[in-house]
């Protein structure tokens, strides 16, 4: 018993401390990174509340005092208001289409005064609870058809409402919950398929002539077709699979040109080399190229410091770091990406409720999409579409729903750690 105690209380303490103290370094780089991004050397001071560095140190405190009252809630409340939150969540992503405030082209921010709150951000944390709170109860399996398909409907609300609001990077994020889905049961050609559509729009979009990806794909059907013709329903699903795929590639063209808005359209020729203006992605790999191996240094950045790259605190924070710390600041900040979502995995694994682990998942890959899409992004492997990286681009509505979404997984985390201890007392 005492052994079991010692370790425990020496690897959290009841909390994740060595999760903690990751929190609060990226934090802090992040503060210091947006300090450089918009340097104003007539308000140099860090502290300034006239400068964004100031106000995201006014956004620090705030989070840091929702994080602390986050672990001094009972545990039990979480799971008792998951659905409370959902609901409160999509009336605000309904509500704010119809009187939020615009900005760049997307309706979705309330603005009060000089405060501005996104409600995605409450939706990411709703359904992250919503949907542990759902496939957790006891009589529910995700074997079940219906359970599958609640489950989407869950997921897919509140993306359809972002979309709605011209946010499609937001809404991409809920595609992360998928992910969760698999973890707990989702079938893997489910998944096998999304990645080929994927694949299947990105290749015509590329080719210059997609009528051969189309003739590829009828040329292998025949051949499943020589192949299985012996088993009716292995022959029916490759011929499905076949007309399916052909669908996908015949829909590109419309998908692209009639839904698809303006600004996306350009978005992606440029990612593929198809013209449009790419300013924002040029300079940005510039600055990160400039930095070299140890970057030039606190302040010295030439890309920032003369505001060649737009959005360099926000979307863009990473090529900052990249410019003045260099390839050893940009792998570290990938390496602290990777510490975390191992630390995250571990905690989500080693929950013995099935709510504490969905909901850690959730956690984990919603924090993975985020970093993915957004350095991928500033270095020309994925489209600009304007998610911030966590725990340091700008922004007081994002750290504010990362550290949410972060201390409630360490509240119920430590809840479990107590709960094991008093078992042994």
């Amino acid at each position: 018993m005492n052994k079991y105690r010692t370790n425990e209380t020496f690897e959290t303490g009841g909390l994740d401390w060595g999760t903690i103290f990751l929190f609060i370094g990226m934090v802090l780089f992040g503060w210091v990174a947006i300090y450089s991004a918009v340097y104003n050397p007539d308000n140099a001071s860090i502290f300034d509340l006239s400068q964004n560095y100031g106000r995201q140190m006014m956004f620090i405190v705030v989070s840091i005092v929702v994080a602390a009252s986050i672990l001094i809630i009972d545990a039990k409340f979480y799971p008792a208001f998951a659905f409370g939150f959902y609901g409160l969540a999509i009336f605000l992503c309904i509500a704010v289409i119809f009187i939020g405030a615009e900005t760049k082209g997307a309706k979705s921010w309330f603005a009060i005064g000089g405060f501005k709150f996104q409600p995605v951000e409450l939706a990411k944390y709703a359904t992250a609870l919503s949907l542990a709170k759902y496939l957790s109860a006891y009589d529910v399996s995700f074997k079940n058809l219906k359970v599958k398909l609640i489950s989407f409907g869950i997921i897919l609300l509140p993306l359809l409402l972002v979309l709605l609001q011209n946010d499609t990077g937001s809404a991409l994020v809920f595609l992360a919950f998928f992910l969760v889905l698999y973890r707990e049961g989702l079938p893997t050609w489910i998944i096998a398929m999304a990645f080929c559509l994927a694949l299947l729009f990105v290749l015509t979009l590329v080719l210059d002539d997609p009528d051969i990806l189309i003739y590829s794909l009828l040329g292998l059907g025949a051949l499943a077709a020589i192949g299985l013709r012996k088993s009716r329903s292995t022959l029916l699903v490759a011929i499905a699979v076949t007309v399916v795929s052909i669908g996908a590639i015949k829909s590109v063209d419309f998908v692209f040109n009639e839904v698809l808005q303006e600004h996306q359209r350009a978005r992606i020729n440029v990612l593929f080399g198809k013209g449009g203006d790419d300013y924002n992605v040029r300079q940005s790999k510039i600055a990160i190229g400039s930095g070299g191996l140890f970057g030039q240094g606190f302040l010295n950045g030439t890309q920032t410091r003369y505001d060649y790259v737009p959005e360099q605190s926000t979307d863009f924070i990473y090529c900052t770091i990249g410019e003045e710390y260099g390839f050893v600041g940009s792998a570290g900040v990938v390496a602290m990406f990777v510490l975390l979502m191992i630390r995250l995995v571990r905690i989500a694994e080693r929950q013995k409720n099935r709510f504490s682990r969905i909901y850690a998942y959730s956690v984990a890959c919603i924090l993975f999409v985020h970093f993915t899409i957004n350095i991928g992004m500033t270095i020309g492997l994925m489209p600009v579409i304007g998610i911030p990286l966590p725990f340091f681009s700008y922004g007081g509505s994002s750290l504010l729903g990362f550290t949410v979404l972060l201390f409630t997984l360490l509240k119920l985390d430590a809840n479990r750690v107590n709960e094991m201890q008093s078992l042994h007392d």
